[in-house]
């Protein structure tokens, strides 16, 4: 039978139920409830912006954000660079400032005894 947990957000009443098989460790639990409550309250702020492009804006930061974590948890470095490109671009970034700015931390990395631009492999 599946449980649920429901997380309310004190400020607006907004609430969120998570229903599922939930594993028995209390860790996990704690987890479950936490990113519930949350995802509650980041909901409830964005819902309470007055402008509506600001909503929607916020809604975009956060389903972004939310598919680099899942991304990057299932480790599909792939997805996490296509989110992370795309959301660079978004900001203003072309292509060729991305690869200064890759070029430039390797460089620092190298001057602290990290992995050279040469030990990078080809691109």
């Amino acid at each position: 039978m599946p449980e649920q947990y429901v997380a309310t957000d004190k400020r607006t009443g907004l609430e969120v139920a998570v229903t599922g098989e939930f594993p028995d460790h209390p860790q996990d639990r704690i987890r479950i409830a936490r990113t519930t409550n949350l995802f509650a309250r980041l909901a409830s702020t964005i819902l309470s912006m007055p402008q509506e492009s600001e909503r929607r804006e916020a809604f975009i930061a956060v389903e972004t954000q939310l598919e680099l974590a899942d991304a990057l948890i299932r480790h599909d470095m792939e997805e996490v660079q296509r989110l992370v490109q795309e959301t660079l671009q978004k900001l203003g970034i072309t292509p060729d400032q991305m690869r200064a700015i890759e070029e430039e931390i390797r460089r620092r990395l190298a001057d602290l005894g990290g992995p050279s631009p040469e030990d990078s492999g080809p691109e």
